[in-house]
């Protein structure tokens, strides 16, 4: 008798721990060992890649800045002619200029020069040459004898400050020709300070040198943030070709996965034919000699034997049949037929079909229905299919003399559930991702007498998702197992309210406003009465 069903507790399945990526490790690895050998062979420290971008950045910076450096070289010659002889400022300057043309040449060579790593080590060495000659005649003009006074202290203390920034931004890419082009200026400025022995001078001495720090120390800063710039972007342009590389392997892995799918639908198409014409005749053979149709056989063990043959059948015709249901499902080719289906009646059914045997294995099947349930809008045959994937598992690892309890009610959301719980052995909670793979078989139904392909459960959970359920599964080994499928609350077709309106009527009524129209039930003809 059927009793009214007790709302279950859905209960997710553990998520799978996350497993450390092989690949990345490798990557990483690789990536340190690229690191460690490009500073073996670098002679600054870093890359060979990064050493080449920096000289390439500091001869662009040198020529983008020509025009400033020769301005400041034309105005300290005209600044110094005042207190010097205009010749020999001029030859300072005509001097200076020719010193920025050859670096400028310099770096119009480098970079036309193909790159490479003894072209690298030769350029860095001279560049830092030429800044330091480059320092060394800014500190001819600077520390020239123009008096002890206030006015060319602090002009020198001025021009020196100019020049060593400049020249520290300028070689900001290459810190050790930022020194040599700033160190000679500041030792001499900062000498000749000294060698007047006034208080004032080793004050101004001391800011000197301090410039230098700080303007050497602002160089460095700008280095690294350049280096990592550079980093950053090689980082970069590593993970999209990383990236370019994935997505060819993929795509080759996609192509190869539909040719595959393609080559598999083809192969289960054909022996879908092969193998159920063959099966046809063994079926219908079997079973007529089963029967003993034309007569009995004279010896009775043939009976058996043909009874063997047609279970064998009929069991592998049942595991074509999965298969290929659980292929047009992966390949997305099955389709819903779906109409108003009454869930307690397809369960009900299922159980009728199922019932003989249980029997036979002494196996008793509780049904506990809420009565009344409107009906839910989905596909009937893959309904029964998933009743009968369920049942069929529950009977076939139900020991003798265990129960399976049928449930079919209301969730709390509003929608409809279907649960078969059992006695059976159960199933470890680690083998309950297995189990709902395809092919996937726990240790107790690898164990079993009645061997199957593994597929029932994970096509009722395929079918249950494309109704757009949920399929949970609850087991506890030597205590049973439980399978609950629930239906969504925008399935279930809930009665419509009466119309309380009335309705319009079938024939409209005329109203007669004319005198001239005739009336309803006067006859169109009145045939010989002269009337």
């Amino acid at each position: 008798m059927s009793e009214p069903a007790a709302r279950p507790e859905v209960v997710q399945l553990p998520a799978e721990e996350p497993v450390a990526a092989p690949a990345r490790n490798r990557r990483a690895a690789q990536q340190r060992v690229r690191e460690a050998r490009d500073r073996l062979i670098s002679t600054s420290g870093t890359r060979p890649a990064f050493d080449r971008e920096l000289l390439r950045q500091y001869a662009q910076t040198r020529l983008s800045a020509s025009l400033v450096v020769t301005l400041l070289v034309v105005g300290t010659g005209i600044v110094f002619g005042a207190w010097l002889q205009p010749l020999s400022a001029a030859a300072w300057a005509c001097g200076m200029l020719c010193i920025h043309a050859v670096i400028l040449r310099a770096c119009n060579r480098y970079l036309a020069e193909p790159p490479g790593p003894n072209t690298t080590r030769k350029w860095r060495r001279r560049f830092v040459a030429l800044d330091f000659v480059y320092g060394l005649a800014w500190t001819a003009i600077l520390v020239h004898p123009t008096g002890a006074d206030v006015v060319s202290n602090s002009l020198m203390m001025f021009l020196m400050l100019l020049v060593v920034a400049v020249s520290s931004m300028l070689a900001s890419s290459l810190p050790i020709a930022a020194i040599a082009a700033t160190a000679p200026v500041t030792f001499g400025v900062a000498m000749s300070f000294i060698l007047r022995g006034n208080f004032d001078n080793y004050v101004l001495a001391a800011l000197a040198v301090a410039a230098e720090g700080y303007f050497i120390l602002l160089a460095q800063r700008l280095h690294s943030t350049t280096l990592a710039a550079l980093e950053a972007r090689a980082e970069k342009d590593a993970l999209i070709g990383e990236l370019e590389q994935a997505k060819a392997i993929s795509d080759e892995a996609r192509h190869r996965a539909e040719a595959a799918n393609v080559a598999k639908s083809r192969f289960l198409a054909q022996m879908s034919h092969e193998l159920r014409t063959p099966l046809n005749a063994i079926l219908g053979f079997s079973e007529v000699m089963k029967s003993e149709i034309f007569g009995a056989h004279a010896v009775a063990v043939y009976k058996d034997y043909s009874a063997d043959i047609h279970n064998s059948g009929v069991h592998l015709l049942n595991l074509i049949n999965e298969i290929l249901d659980l292929s047009r499902i992966e390949a997305g080719r099955y389709e819903l037929n779906e109409e108003a289906v009454s869930l307690e009646h397809v369960v009900a059914d299922c159980h009728h079909l199922l019932k003989l045997r249980a029997t036979s294995r002494g196996i008793t099947i509780h049904e506990v229905f809420e009565h009344g349930m409107p009906r839910v809008w989905g596909d009937e045959r893959a309904c029964r299919q998933i009743v009968l994937n369920l049942l069929s598992n529950a009977i076939k690892f139900t020991p003798q003399g265990g129960e399976i309890w049928l449930k079919v009610g209301w969730t709390a959301s509003g929608g409809q559930y279907l649960s078969c719980k059992d006695t059976g052995s159960g199933i470890a909670e680690d083998e309950i991702p297995i189990v709902l793979a395809s092919f996937g078989q726990g240790s107790n139904s690898i164990k079993s007498a009645e061997q199957g392909a593994g597929l029932g459960l994970p096509i009722a959970k395929s079918l249950i998702d494309m109704h757009g359920g949920t399929f949970t599964l609850k087991s506890k080994l030597r205590i049973g197992t439980e399978v609950i499928i629930t239906f969504p609350p925008e399935r279930v077709m809930s009665a419509l309210a009466p119309v309380m309106e009335d309705a319009p009527p079938l024939q409209p009524d005329y109203e007669i406003t004319d005198e001239k129209r005739r009336p309803r039930n006067k006859p169109i003809m009145n045939a010989g009465t002269g009337l």
